[in-house]
């Protein structure tokens, strides 16, 4: 029975985590290329408007850059609830 709860809490913890993320990069892909590229195209990134580099450059970053974030959590999680690797 502390299996099945343990398993149940490990699973919830990873949805949060993987919809918190997929939240931040979609407002940075979505968001900061489209919907705010107005208001980030007044300032300029390597000689290029800032919406304009969020929608061809920026949001390529931030995936790469959550997926290391996803890893370091999840290695977490999986020592915290004992599913790691010894």
């Amino acid at each position: 029975m502390s299996n099945t709860n343990n398993a149940k809490k490990y699973w919830k913890e990873n949805i949060r985590y993987l919809s918190v993320l997929l939240i931040i990069w979609f407002l940075v892909s979505y968001g900061c290329g489209i919907l705010f590229r107005e208001e980030l195209n007044q300032f300029r990134l390597g000689g290029f408007k800032l919406g304009f580099w969020f929608a061809q450059q920026g949001s390529i970053y931030v995936f790469v850059i959550l997926i290391f974030v996803y890893v370091r959590l999840m290695n977490k999680l999986d020592k915290k609830y004992g599913y790691d690797e010894k």
